[in-house]
């Protein structure tokens, strides 16, 4: 008895690891080397070409990578990565703006705080970004394509955001 139990579990675990073996692999380099090679800075359009360079070869990794839930795991995982770099060029930029808002507290100007001002643009830049694009999978009418289109969304307008933050927070 024990020993057609074992064989039953070796046998369902030979099926089990080429599966697992198959998930579509991710690798950050495309996309990062293409946006520290593309020489014009954040912003630019060759920047904005190399968003999506290393979901795309995620799902060209493997037959599962055309599958809606290969191609929402490729897309997740890019979306991850500018979102990242997001954070950090805002949390750079915010620290940078404190600074500068505490000079000019120190001379006594009257001025806007512009870390406040980053902040509240930020909020209400994430609403936007989220509001466009669940409008993007509203558009697939319900069918399985929604969530990589809404993931592909997150994706382009994240990175496109850190590359306007990162530019800020390199400026004078």
């Amino acid at each position: 008895m024990l020993r057609s139990q074992i064989t039953v579990i070796a046998g369902l675990l030979a099926f089990a690891l080429p599966v697992q073996a198959q998930e579509p692999v991710f690798d950050p380099e495309l996309s990062l080397s293409c946006y520290y090679e593309s020489g014009s800075g954040p912003g630019h359009a060759p920047a904005l070409e190399c968003v999506g360079l290393s979901a795309n070869a995620c799902m060209d990794s493997t037959p599962e990578g055309s599958s809606t839930v290969g191609m929402g795991h490729c897309l997740n995982q890019e979306y991850a990565l500018w979102d990242d770099h997001l954070n950090n060029a805002y949390r750079v930029l915010r620290d940078k703006l404190e600074a500068d808002d505490a000079e000019m507290e120190r001379i006594g100007a009257l001025t806007t705080s512009q870390a406040g001002a980053l902040r509240e643009m930020q909020v209400a830049w994430i609403a936007y970004r989220d509001a466009s694009c669940e409008f993007e999978r509203a558009r697939w009418g319900g069918g399985t394509g929604g969530g990589p289109a809404q993931l592909a969304c997150l994706m382009h307008e994240t990175a496109r955001q850190y590359f306007i933050l990162a530019t800020e927070a390199e400026g004078d």
